[in-house]
């Protein structure tokens, strides 16, 4: 079931919202200010978030920052500011969507309906072949000119994680979590020493890599320039 996190001070708007995505089957939780949000989504990721900016305690463009430092989540934001500044911020810093209070429910609802099924289409199971180098994830094999290659559950994990999110930075803090947990997000050495194992069993020259590529202080991305 798709869970939707409702994060705004309004109650009404709240408890319309809560409605009517259950309604529709969706799995719904709401908080009326940042923190609130901030601590559920650490509990529990949501395959999307609708986000007011003007919270009570931290202004959601804040919350907006703090959730793409460590993950790619679906954010739509549903503000009453209409200047095209702030728009163009948020947009800027990682929202997938703008929407203006007051706002159509069913045009609103469409648009959780897009971000969800990008999500879901991210979470297929996919097969990538680069060179003779052939990523099975529905599998969870690796060969290289039928030959297999073998990779640890926690290589996997990397490797799933960054090959579904193809071509797109996967910051350092998004990846420690999906793989760790919550509480591993500041270790960035255990994911300089993974990188290197996974470069030596999959990239033609570890030295020089060109499948899974440091974004320096920022993150990883899987990058190939050639294959399907």
């Amino acid at each position: 079931m798709t869970f939707v996190l409702i994060v705004d001070d309004d109650p009404a708007i709240r408890r319309t919202l809560t409605v009517n995505l259950r309604a529709r089957g969706y799995d719904v939780e709401s908080a009326g200010d940042g923190r609130s949000a901030l601590q559920i989504v650490d509990e529990r990721m949501p395959d999307a978030i609708l986000l007011d900016l003007g919270l009570p305690d931290m202004d959601g463009v804040a919350v907006l920052t703090r959730l793409r430092t460590f993950t790619a989540v679906p954010v739509i934001v549903v503000s009453a500011r209409t200047e095209s500044d702030d728009k163009v911020e948020a947009l800027d810093l990682g929202a997938d969507d703008y929407v203006n209070k007051p706002f159509s429910l069913e045009e609103l609802l469409a648009r959780v309906r897009v971000v969800t099924r990008r999500t879901a289409t991210d979470a297929e199971p996919v097969s990538v072949e680069i060179d003779g180098l052939v990523l099975d994830l529905t599998d969870s094999r690796a060969t290289r000119d039928g030959e297999d290659v073998h990779l640890t559950p926690t290589e996997w994990r990397i490797v799933d994680h960054l090959v579904r999110r193809r071509g797109r930075l996967v910051r350092q803090a998004e990846l420690l979590r999906a793989v760790w947990g919550p509480s591993y997000e500041r270790q960035s050495n255990y994911l300089r020493v993974h990188l290197s194992a996974i470069r030596q069993k999959l990239e033609a020259d570890p030295g020089h890599p060109v499948l899974f590529v440091t974004e320096p202080g920022m993150g990883y991305r899987f990058a190939p320039t050639r294959g399907r």
